[in-house]
């Protein structure tokens, strides 16, 4: 996710500086409403955002808030569900809202990052929590009940969607063939290398590359690969196929079907963006990817 998460960033860049005075220097809103209209900032980045670094009385509910709440309140619900965490987070606003109008030379965003520190040092998640460490253990239903780590309760997720496909490593002496992913989608706007669904066979992957308008001239298998997204799994075959050369033009040439390109390992590594998926393959070729940078 981190790929969109930058992607996001360089918008929100963008409408700053779009709504900014000529000659002005773009600046964050201070406020978490207007925060919530810049892409990429959802509920927790304007909270902490707001209640940080410009004070403003809001939550910022992330995973070990709603760990501690689950466990203070021996709540039984399922925390992955959207409307829990609404819940929470009207809570938690109810409680700074009238803390810090009482003591308005408290600073909110310490409120918040004692949570999550709380929740990362004690509170811990897939382990016994330090209760007798813990300031909140005498509020806490769960520690009174003896059952800190029954909570919180998540139900079970879906199973990740297996996905099989074939990648196929093109060289032509010093060149490597890539491919420019869709704009939308998984790794969107990213590089690979060319790959389809499916597990093909040898001749099935000599096809393939006829069908690019170039000429295969020997091809090896390769060790297979897998990488885990979020949501779904690649289960990756991979053959390494030698090609002819082309008349080439500098490090980088277009391949005939116009789609794909031609770029030698120093030109991959300073403007072609491959991510961690084809890390595998990026050994086998010797390429140092740009992503492993980020």
């Amino acid at each position: 996710g981190y790929y969109s998460r930058v992607r996001n960033m360089q918008k929100a860049a963008r409408v700053l500086a779009e709504q900014t005075s000529p000659g002005g220097c773009p600046e964050l809103p201070g406020d978490r409403d207007a925060l919530l209209k810049l892409p990429g900032i959802g509920e927790y980045t304007a909270g902490a955002i707001a209640s940080i670094a410009f004070g403003q009385a809001v939550p910022a509910v992330d995973g070990n808030v709603l760990r501690i709440l689950a466990r203070l309140l021996a709540d039984d619900r399922d925390i992955l569900q959207p409307g829990v965490k609404k819940e929470y987070g009207k809570a938690l606003e109810a409680v700074m809202r009238d803390y810090f109008s009482e003591n308005p030379e408290e600073h909110p965003g310490n409120f918040n990052q004692a949570l999550m520190d709380l929740g990362a040092a004690l509170c811990l998640p897939h382990a016994q929590p330090l209760c007798v460490q813990c300031p909140l253990a005498a509020l806490c239903a769960a520690h009174r009940k003896q059952e800190e780590t029954a909570y919180p309760v998540r139900l079970a997720r879906k199973q990740k969607r297996i996905e099989e496909r074939t990648i196929l490593l093109i060289r032509d002496g010093s060149h490597v063939v890539l491919r420019r992913r869709p704009p939308k989608g998984l790794l969107a706007g990213l590089y690979e290398f060319p790959g389809m669904e499916g597990r093909l066979t040898q001749e099935q992957a000599l096809d393939a590359v006829r069908a690019f308008g170039l000429v295969p001239l020997q091809i090896r298998p390769l060790d297979p690969a897998r990488h885990i997204f979020s949501h779904v799994e690649w289960r990756m075959t991979a053959y390494e196929i030698r090609i002819a050369e082309h008349d080439s033009f500098g490090d980088t040439r277009e391949a005939p079907d116009g789609d794909l390109i031609f770029a030698g390992n120093t030109q991959i590594e300073r403007d072609y963006p491959i991510p961690s998926a084809f890390s595998a393959f990026a050994v086998r070729l010797q390429v140092h990817l740009g992503a492993s940078r980020e």
